[in-house]
C-alpha cells in the first residue's frame, strides 16, 4: 500500500501541472475573443477599402473564443481538483471519471489519465480511498441502506 500511496501522490502533482498546462492553453481562446471584439468594435479599421464584414461573423469569434477559455479553465479545475482529492485520498469516482475524460488532452492528459486508471483499477488504491472516506459519508450509508 506504501507504494500506491506514492503513486498518488506523483500523479496529484502531475494533475497540478497538466491543470495549469490546461489552463493557460485554453488561453489561445483570447486571440479569437479580442479579433471578434475588434470585428464588432472597429469593423472599418479591418477593411478600410471595402466594404466591413457583417457584424455576426465578429459576434461568432468573440463567442466562440469565450466559450473556449470558460470551457478550459473549467476543465483546468477540474483537473486540478482532481489533483487535490488524489493526494488526500478521497472522492475515488471524480478522480477516476476525470482520468478518463483527461484522455482526450494529447499527449500530456492521454499519458497522465491512463496511468491515473491504471492505478486507481488496483484493489489496494481502492482500499486506500475506502480508508480515508469521510465519516460523514459512512453515518449516511448506514443511515439510509438504499443508499
Amino acid at each position: 500500500m506504501d507504494q500506491n500511496a506514492e503513486h498518488l501522490k506523483l500523479l496529484s502533482i502531475f494533475h497540478y501541472v497538466v491543470g495549469g498546462l490546461t489552463a493557460l492553453f485554453s488561453l489561445f481562446g483570447l486571440f479569437h475573443l479580442i479579433f471578434g471584439l475588434v470585428m464588432i468594435m472597429v469593423p472599418e479599421k479591418l477593411e478600410p477599402t471595402g466594404q466591413p464584414p457583417p457584424a455576426f461573423i465578429g459576434w461568432m469569434f468573440a463567442i466562440m473564443g469565450g466559450v473556449f477559455i470558460s470551457v478550459g479553465w473549467i476543465f483546468a479545475a477540474f483537473i486540478v481538483t482532481a489533483g487535490r482529492f488524489l493526494a488526500r485520498h478521497k472522492h475515488y469516482l471524480f478522480c477516476l471519471v476525470i482520468a478518463g475524460i483527461e484522455c482526450i488532452l494529447m499527449p500530456f492528459g492521454t499519458v497522465l489519465g491512463v496511468f491515473t486508471i491504471i492505478v486507481l483499477m488496483q484493489d489496494s488504491t481502492n482500499q486506500i480511498f475506502s480508508a480515508n472516506q469521510a465519516p460523514e459519508d459512512t453515518a449516511r450509508k448506514l443511515a439510509d441502506p438504499q443508499h
